[in-house]
């Protein structure tokens, strides 16, 4: 067990979906996996193992921001041994074409956390996806039928800005969206040498102020799941 996972040697499986919210994973494990166990329910940030078409996989939740996803994606490559990590969750748009329901593979994470800053000792690292994992969620997308996008993304430290128009400035030099957890995701995997990818629909745009209703969230959170699943294993 590490610190903020209670999960015995073995419990976790090498490839792993990372949403946001604990109850995210929970609907994950059971509307997705064939089988599930839980692995992890301390404070409340549950984890689940099963099969998806016979493949081993699991899902656990990393709650909101940078901080806390590292907490979890550290113990889960360090103590665990995770070799594939998926996050799946939504983001908002930065870009006109890029609309509501929308799927967004994050190529990039720009960030303007100071995490890697200090990491780097004021130098600049550029987080960036596996291009393996990328590739075959793309491919996986299209076959879909899915309106996808590939680019950098924005993985914000803030919510909510005193600045309302501070989103401008990233997407005046390509930046797709924004979320909170990708740069530190892609980060650490490349310090452990594993693989990482964020697949995103777009739940709100900052460009038209559209939003998606909970319904719309959870039919094209279906589609997201699907995809993301088959870039992971392309063979089932």
């Amino acid at each position: 067990m590490s610190i903020h996972i209670a999960a015995p040697s073995g419990s976790i499986a090498e490839t792993i979906l990372l949403p946001g919210d604990p109850l995210r994973a929970k609907f994950i494990a059971e509307n997705f996996f064939e089988t599930c166990q839980q692995f992890n329910a301390v404070r409340n940030m549950f984890g689940y193992t099963g099969t998806w078409k016979g493949n081993r996989v699991s899902v656990m939740g990393t709650g909101m921001g940078m901080p806390s996803h590292s907490i979890y994606v550290n113990e889960l490559l360090k103590d665990y041994g995770c070799k594939r990590l998926v996050r799946v969750g939504t983001c908002g748009s930065l870009q006109a074409g890029v609309g509501i329901r929308d799927l967004v593979l994050a190529q990039s994470a720009c960030s303007n956390s100071s995490l890697n800053r200090m990491r780097f000792k004021g130098m600049d690292y550029a987080p960036t996806a596996n291009f393996e994992l990328l590739s075959r969620a793309y491919n996986a997308a299209v076959a879909k039928g899915a309106k996808v996008h590939v680019g950098p993304i924005l993985s914000s430290d803030s919510f909510y800005d005193d600045e309302p128009d501070a989103w401008k400035l990233w997407a005046r030099y390509g930046v797709l969206a924004v979320e909170m957890e990708s740069a530190e995701l892609y980060t650490l995997a490349a310090k452990y040498g594993a693989q990482a990818l964020a697949v995103l629909t777009v739940s709100d745009s900052l460009v038209t102020h559209e939003l998606t209703s909970s319904e719309e969230r959870e039919k094209t959170f279906g589609a997201m799941m699907e995809i993301a699943l088959n870039a992971i294993f392309p063979s089932a």
